[in-house]
């Protein structure tokens, strides 16, 4: 088969295995949660950011309360997860251009995130894919390293295996892949040890075909 038959059968049997109703595994109620909560996660597990969530979030329901916020005491809430000072002071900040310059509206926009502190393009795709419905490839390290043993880019630089990534995904998958490939990395295509014998993409793997 071509390549653009076989990206089209591995898309069948993601869509199959998990549907297209997945959802961010980080805790949120609104857009900014998410933002707050996807900060959070870098470098850290979805499972423990959601541990910290709840507390800050009750402390703190809304960017106009984090805008306000005195950082010492966000610092103390997110003490759990990896680099909490440097991200306790990027939340805080955020939230102020937030309020000060988008009417404390979370931005619907990739340049407009990215003038946020702490907001890259994995955090920004995050935002403008689950909140806008715009389609975004969010780069984490699931997606760069299935992405790459499956062969669809040759590199593990983030910004060109999104760029190659929209170049072979319909763009209607964006988002879908963005949640399939972040739940199949963690069940199968593990770092360490992905478990290829019971792999539903064995057959349209480059390392298995």
């Amino acid at each position: 088969m071509d390549e653009s038959e076989r990206v089209s059968e591995i898309i069948s049997v993601l869509d199959k295995r998990y549907s297209t109703d997945l959802i961010p595994t980080l805790d949120y109620k609104t857009p900014w949660q998410l933002l707050v909560a996807t900060i959070l996660s870098a470098q850290c597990t979805d499972e423990r950011v959601n541990l910290v969530t709840p507390a800050l979030f009750k402390a703190y329901p809304d960017v106009y309360s984090m805008a306000s916020a005195d950082i010492r005491k966000v610092e103390i809430m997110i003490n759990s997860v990896g680099f909490w000072r440097q991200k306790a002071k990027n939340i805080v900040a955020s939230a102020i251009r937030i309020v000060d310059t988008y009417k404390g509206e979370v931005p619907g926009s990739m340049e407009d995130l990215l003038t946020l502190p702490g907001v890259g393009r994995k955090t920004a795709s995050v935002i403008l894919g689950h909140i806008y419905k715009i389609p975004s490839i969010v780069v984490d390290t699931h997606v760069k390293r299935v992405s790459y043993r499956l062969g669809l880019t040759k590199s593990k630089d983030p910004e060109k295996v999104e760029s190659d990534l929209k170049e072979c995904l319909p763009k209607d998958r964006w988002i879908d892949w963005n949640s399939w490939i972040i739940r199949f990395g963690r069940e199968i295509c593990r770092s360490a040890k992905p478990d290829c014998g019971i792999c539903p993409l064995s057959p349209f793997c480059p390392g298995k075909m």
